[in-house]
């Protein structure tokens, strides 16, 4: 069903951010593909928010929440997941089926759709180095396949030529021999270094080359600092934290100051995987 003027931080793990004009939550793929067909709007795709801030005016378009995609299966050897599918419920799935090499994605927060999208990783491991194939559908509601070699991958990027493509399923081959014990002592190590269960994105920007973000970040003594409800975790400084109802203006301001400070003291451009609207 179609919502109009829908909030979405109650989408988005920061949980804040502007209305979108228009909402819609399709049951299945055929539901989403018939919408698109009729569709003129401008169309954004979310599953889990967890990688995603809309700026306080909002967005006059149509938000399309892929949570309902979520079925996963295996088949011939191989794991078939809809793009709303949680990367820890495709790892757990994964580790069921004794397939192995997916225990990193239990550290992502996220969905498969999005991991998908910027090539998500953890623990030296990125989700691509495991897909088989894609299904993608386009703004017109057509369903296409592709594979690793239609894509240029690269560190927390997935490059095509493909621009009115989303993602809305995934086959992956999880094909190591046993499963990577050293992830599960750095996930506990992380879930004891990190602030889970608060308002949040996850990690703000990505590492520099060379360097370490929440390093940088913490050199320069930002952890703690906080502009109006969002602040510098501190625990990890490459986290921000919507502490005190924070509006999306406050997230975004705060974004830019770090930036800026680091510029400013190692001449270092941090780049965000936070993507903001």
């Amino acid at each position: 069903m179609l919502k109009f003027n829908e909030p979405m931080s109650k989408h988005c793990s920061l949980r804040s951010g502007g209305i979108s004009s228009e909402f819609l939550k399709p049951e299945d793929v055929n539901e989403l593909s018939n919408f698109l067909k009729i569709n003129t709007k401008p169309v954004l795709m979310v599953g889990l928010g967890s990688n995603l801030l809309i700026r306080d005016r909002g967005f006059n378009g149509v938000t399309i929440n892929t949570k309902n995609l979520k079925d996963i299966y295996i088949s011939n050897g191989l794991i078939e997941s809809g793009a709303g599918t949680s990367l820890a419920k495709l790892s757990r799935f994964s580790q069921a089926n004794l397939k192995f090499g997916a225990e990193f994605l239990s550290a992502i927060p996220g969905s498969v759709g999005g991991a998908l999208a910027m090539n998500a990783g953890a623990f030296g491991s990125e989700i691509w180095q495991y897909v088989h194939s894609v299904k993608t559908i386009n703004l017109s509601g057509e369903i296409q396949e592709r594979f690793p070699k239609d894509y240029k991958i690269s560190y927390r990027s997935t490059l095509h030529k493909f621009s009115d493509e989303v993602f809305i399923s995934a086959i992956f081959d999880f094909n190591l021999k046993q499963p990577n014990d050293n992830v599960r002592d750095l996930l506990h190590k992380r879930n004891s270094t990190q602030p889970i269960g608060l308002a949040s994105c996850g990690s703000v920007f990505k590492n520099p080359k060379d360097h370490y973000a929440a390093k940088l970040i913490e050199s320069t003594g930002l952890k703690g600092f906080c502009i109006g409800g969002a602040c510098v975790s501190e625990m990890h400084a490459n986290y921000i934290i919507n502490q005190d109802n924070a509006s999306a203006s406050d997230i975004e301001n705060l974004i830019t100051h770090i930036q800026n400070v680091i510029k400013n003291k190692h001449n270092i451009e941090l780049e965000t995987e936070i993507i903001i609207i």
